[in-house]
């Protein structure tokens, strides 16, 4: 019986949600359930400014559209990410100077950060790796030296925090990702948090195509039109319904992925105290929020023998990320420094199976085989 890498989790409610939007006759987005999910995260994160998008990867173009970057700007980004955390800045001419992760987390090394701004540098992206914090009041304290915007790629963070701080909150802006292997999901889908509250309006107008469409419909203005750059980064409200069914739900995916992540724990401590494999750290300024579980290998040999014996006996797990800094697209344009980190993570790392109704038995096979395997 195979065990898939994710499985999608259907909370209850987001069928209903669809059809009672249907009745709306509002499909298009902006409209019921959209504004709910807006409500719901400024209320229990203290967002700013909530607004949900196609993906993670839109919320990153809508920020880097409101910091006005222009070609030649220089963007630090960890190396050990996903390429969707580079390309929105890419698509508007930045160059990336990649920063190396840190010892004990794949996370952006906040002590390596200074060292690569220039005059041309303006923002900051960090990446919460598997929704454990960056050490944010460092890179806090290193963005406001240097007067650097703070962009939190929190594709991974819904539901986490620093020092009881939500993540998404604390930079300028945050970005999430409501994709079916997160912990909210509504297919694909994203969302922009603005924490700064000067670029909450131009937000709004990026959102709508470039229009002031959305102060319109509030009465603020007695007609819209063009008035800035934009794109349509907005949802179907279908998309929000399905969300908003989520989010009904929250409290039990949450206990439902923390029981996975700490059975998981538990019953593969024993291979980390004998020296075999180490299990994910979590920084005592840093929550888990059960977004995923993986291991650490001894090299990258040991890492894809481990993958190819569990897939022999149907268990699908995965690795990423490839070091961007090595990528195909992006290795001649690298300044050449050796990110020891961030290709170890990249050659060590094992995600596994991971979803809500991962069963007991189930987690129990994974860990045997893993255990057979060493043995």
């Amino acid at each position: 019986m195979k065990i898939h890498f994710n499985q999608p989790y259907f909370a209850g409610e987001e069928i209903q949600n669809i059809i009672n939007g249907g009745l709306t006759g509002h499909l298009s987005g902006n409209g019921m359930f959209t504004k709910k999910c807006h409500a719901f995260f400024e209320k229990k994160y203290g967002f700013k400014k909530s607004l949900l998008t196609t993906s993670c990867t839109d919320a990153l173009e809508m920020a880097s559209i409101l910091i006005d970057l222009k070609p030649g700007d220089e963007i630090i980004i960890p190396s050990f990410t996903f390429v969707s955390s580079a390309n929105p800045f890419v698509l508007r001419g930045a160059k990336i100077i990649f920063a190396d992760s840190s010892n004990e987390i794949p996370n952006i090394n906040p002590e390596k950060i200074e060292e690569l701004i220039t005059e041309k540098t303006k923002a900051i992206v960090v990446v919460h790796y598997a929704g454990v914090a960056c050490d944010m009041d460092k890179i806090m304290t290193i963005a406001k030296k240097h007067n650097l915007f703070v962009i939190e790629d929190a594709a991974h963070s819904i539901d986490s925090y620093y020092k009881n701080k939500p993540l998404g909150s604390i930079g300028h802006f945050g970005a999430f990702s409501f994709h079916e292997t997160k912990n909210l999901i509504s297919g694909e889908g994203g969302m922009l948090t603005i924490n700064d509250k000067q670029f909450t309006k131009r937000a709004e107008i990026i959102w709508e195509k470039g229009t002031n469409r959305a102060a319109f419909f509030r009465g603020e203005v007695d007609k819209y039109g063009w008035v800035d750059v934009g794109s349509s980064f907005l949802p179907s409200d279908m998309i929000a319904a399905v969300l908003f069914g989520q989010i009904s739900a929250l409290k039990k995916i949450q206990k439902m992925r923390l029981g996975v992540w700490n059975n998981y724990y538990e019953k593969l401590k024993p291979l980390e105290e004998k020296g075999i494999l180490k299990l994910p750290h979590i920084p005592d300024y840093a929550s888990n929020n059960g977004h995923m579980f993986y291991v650490v290998t001894d090299d990258k040999e040991q890492r894809n023998k481990l993958l190819a014996y569990l897939k022999r006996n149907q268990i699908y797990a995965v690795f990423h990320y490839l070091p961007l800094h090595l990528s195909e697209f992006y290795k001649d344009k690298h300044d050449g420094r050796e990110l020891k980190n961030a290709v170890k993570f990249s050659e060590q790392i094992i995600r596994l199976p991971f979803y809500n109704v991962l069963t007991e038995e189930q987690i129990d096979r994974v860990v045997n085989k893993i255990g057979k395997f060493y043995k």
